[in-house]
C-alpha cells in the first residue's frame, strides 16, 4: 500500500478546532508532484514495519488460512491512520539518524554501551 497524492483529498479536511492547524494549511497548499515525492522517499524496510504494525493493530491472521474481514468506525480508522502515519514519520527520522551515524563513522555499531 503506498500513498496516493491524487486520492489525498486534504483540501476538505476540517478540524474541529479553534486554533488553526498550520500543517493541514501547508498540506492543502502542496502540489501533489511534492506530496507523491515525499511518499516516494520512504524505504521499503519502513513500509515493512508499518505493514506489520498495522497488522498487530487490527489482529491480522496468516492469509493463506483466513479471510480477515475488519470493520470499524470513522474515528477509529482515522485513529488508526495517524498512528500508523506517527510510526511511519518516527522510522523515517530513525532511518535518516542512522545514515548519517553510518556515514560519519563508517559503519553502523551494534550496540552502544556505555561502559
Amino acid at each position: 500500500m503506498t500513498f496516493n497524492p491524487e486520492h489525498a483529498d486534504f483540501a476538505s479536511l476540517h478540524i474541529d478546532s479553534d486554533a488553526a492547524n498550520q500543517l493541514l494549511q501547508y498540506l492543502q497548499h502542496q502540489p501533489p508532484e511534492v506530496l507523491s515525492r515525499v511518499a516516494q522517499s520512504v524505504s521499503s524496510e519502513i513500509k515493512q514495519i508499518i505493514s506489520h504494525n498495522v497488522q498487530g493493530l487490527i489482529g491480522a491472521l496468516p492469509s493463506e488460512g483466513f479471510t480477515v474481514q475488519v470493520t470499524t468506525d470513522r474515528d477509529n480508522l482515522a485513529g488508526l491512520l495517524a498512528s500508523a502515519m506517527m510510526t511511519g514519520y518516527f522510522l523515517r527520522q530513525m532511518e535518516q539518524r542512522m545514515e548519517m551515524e553510518v556515514s560519519l563513522m563508517g559503519s553502523l555499531p551494534l550496540n552502544h554501551d556505555d561502559d
